[in-house]
This record gives C-alpha cells, structure tokens and sequence, in this order.
C-alpha cells in the first residue's frame, strides 16, 4: 500500500496493478507555461494535521492547461472535498496538482509537459482568482516543488498591491499605540505590521507581527497577564511562546513572542505582565537576532504597534 498525500486528505491506494513508472525523479518542468509566478510557497505543517501549505501556488487563468512535471504514471484522478485533483507518480516521488478538470485518467502514462488537464477556479487557494496548488511528495512527507523545477529567471512574486516598497535604512519611529499591553523587549522597530516582501520566501505577504531589532539573548517579556497555552519549535516561526490573555476591552486577546532562542515559561503556566516568557533568537525563517511580537483579536491578527 502507498499513501496518496494531499492536502488535508489521506487516501489509500494499491498501484501494483498499474506498474512503477519507468523514469525516476531527474527533475521537473513548470506545469503551467508561461513560467508561471509563486503566490504562495511551501510552508510545511509542524505535524500531520497541522496548519501549512503543503505544496506551492502558481498564478494561472481558468481554462489554462496544466501540464506534469515529469515523466510517470497518473495514479488517482478524482474529486477530493469538492476538488479536482490529480496525482502522478514519478518513482522517487508524486506529483499533485489542483484544481484541475482532468484529461487523463488513472494508469495513464504521462511525459514531461504532457497536458494532463486545465485549470479551474473552482477550489482555487487563491480565489476568487484561480492558481495550481502544486504539490510534491516524498517518501510519503511532504516536500518542496520549487526544489526540482528550474530556477533560473523564475519569477517568484505576484502582487496586487503595487511595487513593494524600499526597507526602511534606518529603524522606523517610535510606537505611538494606547499602551493596552506592555512592551515585550526595548527596543527599535525594524519591520512593522503589514504586507512586504518576505526576506527568506522572496514572496509578498503579509508580515503578521511587528519585528524589534534586538539582540540575541535579551529576555522578552510578557505584554500582559495571561496564561502560557503553547510553548513549541515551528518551521517558519521558530521556538514560540503563545499567552492567552483572556478579555481586554470587550475582546479576546492573545500574543505570541516568535524567533526565540528558548523559552522560559511552560504550558498551562500563568504569568504576570512583565514576566520573561523567553529569550530573543534567530530560530526559523529569520535572518538576524530580533523578536516577531504578534496579537491576535478576536482570533484575527492585528497591528501589535496600536496595542502597545
């Protein structure tokens, strides 16, 4: 038995009846020509059944037609929760692509940039425009697509929003919130709340938190009573310490401290405002020594600036 990965789904297949596909992974091609951009990158989950992406965005138009990667045998072809999904299988490793009204059916023999359907909008990650969800699996976890197609002159933002702008020279001016919630560590502001381009993905997005310039080591603090609901390593976070503050003004509030080096508090532990929770780091997707202070309201993230 081979597990079929895809996203949110697990689905049981038996391939022995269809045969190993005569190519290994030697590569891949861009299923969707033009080059298409990346509007989302792989993102992996911490577990199992996690939050992450698990596969790439590639922007396209409905109706485009969608090509495999490589060269294998399509092994499942078939509506998943309402979306169309195809799965190739190359040897060392699957290919999954979605949505896509399929052309080719499961057994069928593919080569590299055969079209094995066209893109609909209908489940699109990226809606109301529509994108492939490209997915790539390895010896059954999931793995980077971006890792085996070309990347030379690949294009890998799509913005909406205009041009992104120029990082800030110098550290941007002083907070000017309500004062809600306590500073967590002193010092400058170096990326604010909002969209930018990310500095480890080199994709626009939205920067969830507010990013202080801070030395590795510097104790961070809690911006509020509360209690520690999650203290964990995450991929694209790091070491993270998560405070549940209960209500403030009417709203629900939680913060969370991100790029740590360790933390110092524990699950289920209550702390007061000012109490080091952990200690500024560089862990996950980070580039220097700094803290990624988020706050989330109502269960939506917010601009930390106007709450301290």
């Amino acid at each position: 038995m081979k597990a079929l990965l895809v996203p949110l789904v697990t689905v049981p297949l038996t391939l022995s009846a269809i045969g190993p596909p005569a190519h290994a992974d030697t590569g891949w091609v861009w299923p969707l020509d033009p080059r298409p951009a990346v509007v989302e990158a792989f993102d992996p989950p911490v577990d199992d059944y996690g939050a992450g992406h698990r596969g790439v965005d590639l922007a396209g138009a409905t109706g485009d037609d969608v090509r495999a990667v490589a060269p294998g045998t399509v092994t499942f072809v078939g509506s998943i929760a309402g979306v169309g999904v195809i799965t190739i299988d190359h040897g060392d490793t699957d290919s999954t692509y979605q949505p896509v009204d399929a052309t080719v059916s499961r057994g069928d023999a593919v080569d590299a940039g055969e079209q094995i359907g066209t893109l609909l909008d209908v489940g699109s990650h990226c809606a109301p425009d529509a994108c492939l969800h490209l997915g790539r699996v390895l010896a059954d976890e999931y793995a980077d697509p971006l890792e085996l197609l070309p990347s030379s002159s690949a294009v890998r933002l799509v913005t909406p929003f205009g041009p992104p702008p120029e990082a800030p020279a110098t550290p941007i001016g002083p907070i000017d919130g309500d004062g809600r919630l306590a500073m967590p560590v002193e010092g400058p502001v170096t990326s604010p709340y909002g969209m930018r381009l990310h500095p480890i993905l080199g994709i626009w997005k939205l920067h969830d938190g507010t990013d202080f310039g801070v030395g590795c080591g510097t104790p961070v603090r809690s911006a509020e009573d509360g209690t520690v609901t999650q203290t964990y390593a995450d991929s694209a976070y790091g070491n993270r310490v998560i405070v549940d503050h209960g209500d403030i003004a009417g709203s629900a509030v939680t913060t969370s401290y991100n790029h740590l080096t360790s933390w110092a508090v524990s699950a289920g532990e209550a702390v007061r405002r000012g109490d080091v929770v952990g200690y500024v780091g560089s862990t996950g997707y980070s580039t220097a020594c700094h803290l990624h202070f988020m706050v989330e309201v109502n269960g939506s993230t917010v601009d930390p600036e106007t709450w301290l």
